[in-house]
């Protein structure tokens, strides 16, 4: 029975990502990828560190890369982004990948890593976060922010409390196992802002890479969270959708407060979440191509799915090393180009041709 159910999760998120295919906008945007200017050169094997949730996605960006330019490749270490973001500033690594970008401090001390230029966050990709959750009795759930706020502080501990089965016809009468990410992470971030901004106070916490919940298990990357769901029955947590797909997860729907008057609910993985990111704008100066994404987050449309990240690759606008600043370029131009192909296969979004011309010129401004 549990088989055949993760097999039929599997198979509803993977027709939703193909049909992100389907979205004119991104086919368009697979244009750019066969004709992309690619100038390879510089260091040989470049070393980066970061994102768990790019992660699947990094690996055809380095594939990518070693076909377009062959001899050279990138090493990429999916420690987290908190994680990944310190050893860049240290100068262990050539770039971070990263969900949230620089804050504060982290300017300066990137500045001085990067020999006095100034960093860059490099938007690379989108991805939909997927509320993921075990239950052997139930292969559709609804919930919406101000519920999810509260299973992941705790106040509501059971999967038959009056608030879900609110939401949902019958819930089993169990106990909700909680797994949130234990490293700093961009994705908590991402999750704590959609719930910040969209539970209407029942998020108290606030944001950041550290999860704030006080409750449930912690595990290490979104593999991690996404594994354990997978073994634990009860449990819900929140994985980037490229890993629901990997493990064959089931995805709730989201109502938002657009979808309530339509009385239906957003799934995760279709046409809802290319219409999410055309709300993105750049608040970034110069090449500091930083996105307000607090559109995503309370939708006026009913069709938009509310809880998307945009990834980035956080760069030096100029390296001391003339060598790495030349491969960093390089690979980014792949990234952005032939590496974009594709993607939604894998849940994410390629970038749409406004932004990825806009990251082009970024990218090609390295020195």
């Amino acid at each position: 029975m549990k088989h055949n159910r993760l097999a039929a999760a599997t198979s509803l998120l993977a027709t939703a990502a193909v049909a992100l295919s389907g979205c004119n906008t991104h086919h368009t945007a697979l244009v750019y990828a066969s004709g992309a200017k690619v100038e390879c050169g510089g260091k040989q094997g470049l070393a980066a560190s970061g994102s768990t949730a790019q992660a699947p996605a990094m690996t055809q960006f380095i594939n990518a890369f070693h076909k377009t330019c062959p001899g050279q490749t990138l090493s990429y270490s999916a420690i987290g982004s908190g994680a990944g973001i310190s050893e860049f500033l240290a100068g262990k690594t050539d770039f971070a990948g990263s969900d949230t970008p620089l804050s504060g401090e982290q300017y300066a001390a990137a500045k001085q890593r990067c020999g006095g230029h100034d960093a860059w966050n490099l938007p690379v990709v989108f991805g939909p976060l997927a509320i993921t959750y075990n239950l052997n009795a139930i292969d559709r759930l609804v919930l919406d922010a101000p519920t999810l706020a509260k299973i992941f502080n705790g106040t509501i501990k059971r999967w038959d409390d009056p608030a879900i089965t609110a939401l949902n016809s019958s819930m089993p009468p169990e106990e909700i196992r909680v797994i949130y990410r234990s490293d700093e992470s961009g994705t908590t971030d991402n999750f704590q802002s959609y719930l910040q901004a969209a539970s209407g106070g029942a998020w108290a916490a606030g944001a950041g890479k550290t999860f704030k919940g006080g409750v449930g298990t912690g595990k290490v990357g979104n593999e991690g969270t996404s594994a354990m769901v997978k073994s634990t029955e009860g449990a819900i947590s929140y994985n980037l959708l490229s890993y629901a797909l990997e493990q064959g997860l089931f995805a709730a729907e989201i109502k938002t407060p657009a979808s309530r008057k339509s009385l239906r609910a957003v799934r995760v993985g279709t046409d809802s979440v290319g219409k999410t990111i055309a709300g993105a704008k750049i608040i970034g100066k110069g090449n500091d191509l930083v996105l307000d994404i607090s559109s995503f987050y309370n939708p006026t449309q009913p069709d938009v799915y509310p809880i998307v990240l945009v990834t980035y690759e956080i760069v030096c606008g100029g390296y001391p090393n003339a060598e790495v600043g030349k491969a960093v370029e390089a690979f980014l131009q792949s990234t952005i180009g032939p590496g974009q192909s594709d993607l939604d296969q894998r849940g994410y979004i390629p970038l749409p041709p406004d932004f990825q011309a806009r990251v082009s010129s970024a990218v090609d401004a390295i020195s």
